[in-house]
């Protein structure tokens, strides 16, 4: 039996270095991967590189599923979820808003949520049954009704399948709600809703290490991680994500159900 609260201090020592990396990284070699504007720098794989050197040795026999490598079909194995990089458009230009992303699963569930926005010296922690917590103050979802909710979605520009379900659902959150948000980083966007700085969050395909310690993150704050596209939340494979507060939640859904019939073949 693991001890999660030792796992989780050797974690937060880990994610701390990973974001020095990121703030001593003046420039760094971009890289094109497939899909449009979709890119990784030096410093994704070299900070990669090192999470699983420090993370692997925690837990034997445990599994490491990130961005920057091919990954197996999630089992009922501890496994380490990582985003090295989140948010590697707005590192390319310089635009202060990226984060490290650690999420522990076992049972194909989340555990041990983790994540540092290195610019704002933001450090998130969650244990399941826990709490969510930033910089060791506890957090909560934000109670704001609908009519005035703050909306951060992401624009999912990999997948032009998706522009159209994408901008319906923008259009009608723009109209019903208080206003949107685009930042650039899904995981930081799961870190709004659990700490009440936005209400509803929605993307029409991110990947496990876009959402996995975020998802933690919300419900242990007391809000809703959802994926509305398929019959239960998984964390092993992309999906439809939505998160929002308690009673955001059944209009929040509404749309994005509406938004499915718009999604191209």
């Amino acid at each position: 039996m693991i001890d999660l609260h030792t796992i989780q201090n050797k974690v937060e020592n880990l994610i701390r270095k990973a974001g020095e990396i990121i703030l001593s990284a003046s420039s760094s070699p971009v890289h094109q991967k497939g899909g449009h504007l979709n890119y990784v720098t030096d410093t994704d794989i070299s900070i990669q590189a090192i999470l699983k050197d420090g993370l692997m040795p925690l837990i034997p026999g445990c599994v490491f599923f990130a961005e920057e490598q091919e990954n197996e079909l999630l089992t009922d194995q501890y496994t380490w979820i990582v985003d090295p990089l989140d948010g590697t458009n707005n590192f390319i230009r310089g635009r202060k808003y990226s984060s490290v992303s650690i999420a522990l699963l076992k049972d194909k569930k989340c555990v041990l949520g983790t994540v540092f926005q290195p610019f704002l010296n933001e450090l998130y922690t969650a244990i399941r049954g826990e709490g969510s917590f930033m910089n060791g103050t506890p957090l909560h979802i934000s109670t704001l009704p609908f009519d005035k909710a703050l909306v951060d979605f992401g624009s999912s520009p990999y997948y032009t399948e998706l522009a159209e379900a994408t901008a319906y659902a923008f259009h009608e959150f723009l109209l019903n709600c208080g206003d949107v948000r685009r930042v650039g980083s899904a995981v930081m966007d799961c870190c709004d809703i659990a700490s009440g700085r936005a209400e509803i969050f929605w993307e029409m395909k991110l990947s496990p290490w876009d959402f996995a310690a975020g998802s933690l993150l919300i419900e242990e704050a007391g809000g809703y991680f959802m994926m509305p596209y398929q019959d239960k939340v998984d964390l092993g494979r992309p999906a439809c994500i939505l998160a929002t507060n308690a009673v955001c939640k059944d209009k929040a859904l509404q749309i994005m159900l509406a938004a499915k019939e718009k999604i191209k073949g």
